[in-house]
């Protein structure tokens, strides 16, 4: 198998390097910030310093900077439906967004911190009388704790508000949720969360971040918790994320999510080798991929031959709260876009037809 890494070469990107010539037979790393991609000759054409990169991978793990959101898109884009990725390309829109993250979280039902966004300052200011102080302010696009404002008083949210209205920032407001600096990071891999830490923050300081100077400690989150990171990075279209969590007296509160965190502080407070828990699972997920379009490959050339129905094994790909039908499926029923179908319905069943 052979899997392509994109990444910028941190320290943890390198042991995940590692760890994957374990599980694959071929690995390669490209550099995201030497990756090209130019469109307008009937396809994209991706290139990695100046040559054409035109090498297929059965899988593709892109692992960067927020800074590089449109080129991680673009790159998932293009390899979407022809690798396994555990990153879907509209995670890298979802997670780098604040507003969009929590509205995500909200319509998976997962719970997050009361959150008001507004369409400007004025609202925002008329709507500080509905959240009891002291209260946090956002900026939707802050990473690392930055963007993040403290305001004891609506005197002082009001202050913030108006600077953040000179600077044309947008903001989100949020119910300030007393832990003691404290916060969580989870690091889901699939359906498990294979480690967690508790970050304290610095004394004086509001954020938990290690970025702004916290401490960390291993801890072990109950079934509950684990199940609502789980979810959570299902909800954000990602296999492979940290989960920073509230705990509040209403129980667990999703904060946000990070699709490329650092590994270096949480594996040394939990001890645990998750780049080893990170290329297993892309090793599994990647030979599950490959049986699946061999399966469809081999149902489509049979129809071909027998022009008799087949059957298809294969998972659900959702977009939204829509199914994706495999592309094999559209082939096979020579299906076209804005086409009229008869859908019929029951429990545990749908049959599609040309109408």
């Amino acid at each position: 198998m052979k899997i392509a890494m994109f990444s910028m070469g941190s320290e943890s990107s390198k042991r995940i390097i590692e760890a994957l010539k374990e599980h694959f037979d071929e690995v390669t790393h490209f550099d995201v910030r030497r990756v090209e991609m130019r469109i307008g000759k009937g396809k994209p054409e991706l290139f990695y310093e100046e040559k054409e990169l035109n090498e297929e991978f059965d899988c593709v793990y892109l692992k960067s900077s927020f800074r590089y959101a449109v080129m991680l898109k673009a790159l998932a884009s293009y390899y979407d439906g022809h690798a396994y990725m555990p990153i879907a390309p509209e995670a890298f829109t979802i997670v780098h967004d604040k507003v969009y993250t929590h509205i995500s979280l909200e319509k998976a039902g997962v719970k997050t911190p009361e959150t008001y966004i507004t369409p400007s300052v004025k609202e925002a200011k008329n709507s500080l009388d509905k959240l009891n102080f002291p209260i946090i302010l956002k900026i939707p696009g802050g990473t690392h704790g930055k963007g993040v404002m403290f305001a004891e008083s609506p005197a002082a949210a009001a202050g913030i508000l108006d600077t953040l209205s000179e600077l044309r920032q947008a903001v989100m407001l949020q119910a300030y949720i007393e832990t003691g600096g404290r916060d969580l990071r989870a690091i889901v891999v699939g359906d498990k969360v294979v480690a967690t830490m508790a970050r304290k923050a610095a004394k004086n300081e509001k954020r938990a971040n290690v970025h702004a100077g916290g401490t960390t400690e291993a801890v072990e989150l109950d079934s509950h918790a684990k199940k609502m990171a789980v979810k959570a990075a299902k909800a954000l279209k990602a296999e492979i994320c940290a989960v920073d969590i509230l705990e509040s007296v209403k129980g667990p509160l999703v904060l946000e999510a990070n699709i490329s965190p650092g590994l270096q502080g949480i594996m040394a407070a939990t001890k645990r080798d998750i780049p080893t828990d990170i290329a297993k699972f892309l090793a599994k997920e990647t030979k599950e991929f490959l049986n699946e379009k061999k399966s469809e490959e081999h149902a489509e050339k049979l129809i071909e031959e027998t022009n008799e129905a087949q059957q298809i094994i294969t998972k659900l790909d959702f977009r939204g709260d829509r199914v994706l039908l495999p592309e094999v499926v559209s082939k096979m029923a020579s299906l076209k876009e804005d086409q009229e179908v008869i859908l019929k319905i029951s429990k545990g069943k749908v049959e599609l037809e040309k109408s």
